[in-house]
């Protein structure tokens, strides 16, 4: 019933999403993705080059000269003045297909979080745009993916796609940006929502090694207040859920029950032994719920700023984390939400990438995996995490119970608890939003 329920309520974008993209002026010709990634190196005067990568950002250092000292020194901003439209012409341009194409005959979603992750920083880029003709002072970078949701199922390899997006809510040095995924029917060239997603970007100097001012943004009218209240919502919400992180905090004393029971559960009555654990009927020992990978990080995935571009550690863990819900449930999985994705440190070119991704949590149909990011010193033989990413995947029946084993299992199941009562949650409160006369 539950999956049944997730699908029916998310058919329908949420009211600010609908607002959000009727009140902005879409006047200008959208751009394409390859657009999207040529301004962006104009914007930061990065090298195509990967030899020539040390003195374009030598360069840079030149334009600290521009940064405000103050947030009160830049002139406010509106959300139509971030506002951009991008076209992915899948229907028109046949070649683009293969990059995006999966075997199952639909659009990758990693492919999809590699255009969103650009667009993003692109859109910040609007929003903080000098008048005069240099480049762009500042160095913005994805801090953290708050949420995506989609409301389908499907997105078609052989129709056009549509993103839209603009800033919604501006911190001193931050940035929240909303963007929105449309794609094209297959018999008419109506648009139809397929997610929306929620990114915040930070600020940092030419170098980026310290933060740096952007500029306010002033909601105009109703509509726009609304949206840039939810942003301020959005903030004190991962403050919130930050600081109730059981690697800071105990378990709830509802979760230690669960944690209890599930011991309880497990338990081999003929020994009556804490040590001796028997796995119930259709269940799977969280141990054995995991898959790892390696990526060696070559300067063709590369960013602006000559370290590994955010959206491709995306799209790495997202497919690692989809092969571990497809190995677990049996069946091909379906992405329902992707959240609180937080870049900790960057990744070098030349860094060894180590992805392990594992089955925290399930419910009915729906699996929860986690995806740990860290990088390999080979010098110091240190490894240090650069992400932790966290997916909720819906498989096409039922799936088998996860069951930790140790306590550190424990405290994994509940942070996967933790993630899906949040999904679930906003889910609820979409249906009540969309039932309201």
């Amino acid at each position: 019933m539950l999956a049944l329920g997730w699908y029916t309520v998310r058919k329908a974008p949420s009211i600010l999403a609908r607002a959000l993209t009727s009140m902005t002026n879409g006047s200008q010709a959208p751009l394409d993705m390859s657009e999207v990634r040529s301004r962006l190196r104009a914007i930061v005067g990065a090298s195509a080059n990967w030899s020539d990568h040390v003195q374009a950002m030598h360069e840079r250092k030149a334009l600290h000269t521009l940064l405000a000292k103050q947030q009160g020194d830049l002139p406010p901003r509106k959300m139509r003045d971030s506002y951009i439209e991008v076209i992915l012409p899948l229907g028109s341009q046949p070649e683009l297909r293969e990059k995006y194409l999966n075997v199952h005959n639909s659009v990758r979603f990693g492919r999809i979080l590699e255009d969103l992750d650009s667009l993003g920083v692109l859109i910040c880029y609007t929003h903080t745009k000098h008048e005069a003709p240099q480049r762009s002072p500042l160095s913005i970078v994805t801090a953290l993916v708050d949420k995506i949701d989609l409301c389908k199922k499907v997105i078609y390899p052989d129709c056009d796609i549509k993103f839209t997006g603009n800033v919604s809510w501006v911190g001193k040095t931050s940035m929240e940006v909303k963007m929105h995924m449309l794609q094209a029917g297959l018999h008419d060239n109506a648009y139809s929502p397929v997610l929306d997603a929620t990114f915040v970007m930070v600020a940092r100097d030419p170098e980026n090694k310290r933060p740096a001012f952007v500029n306010p943004l002033i909601p105009e009218g109703p509509e726009e207040e609304e949206i840039y209240k939810k942003g301020e919502l959005n903030k004190i919400r991962r403050v919130d859920f930050s600081t109730a992180s059981l690697l800071k905090m105990a378990p709830t004393a509802e979760e230690r029950t669960i944690v209890h029971n599930i011991f309880l559960n497990t338990l081999d009555t003929r020994t009556v032994s804490f040590r001796s654990r028997v796995l119930p009927p259709n269940s799977v020992w969280m141990e054995d719920a995991k898959l790892k990978s390696l990526e060696i990080c070559h300067p063709q995935e590369r960013n602006i700023f000559n370290r590994i571009f955010g959206g491709f550690l995306m799209r790495k863990a997202f497919e690692l984390g989809w092969a571990a819900a497809c190995s677990y449930g049996g069946s091909r999985p379906y992405v329902v939400a992707v959240d609180d994705i937080m870049f900790q440190r960057p990744v070098e070119i030349g860094s060894l990438l180590l992805l392990s991704a594992q089955v925290c949590y399930t419910e009915n149909s729906y699996i929860q995996v986690r995806v740990h990011s860290e990088v390999y010193d080979s010098d110091t033989r240190e490894h240090n995490t650069t992400n932790v990413f966290h997916f909720t995947f819906m498989a096409e029946s039922e799936v088998p119970q996860i069951v930790p084993k140790t306590y550190g299992e424990s405290m994994l199941y509940l942070d996967g608890r933790r993630h899906f009562s949040a999904t679930m949650k906003e889910t609820r409160e979409v249906e009540k939003t969309t039932a309201a006369p």
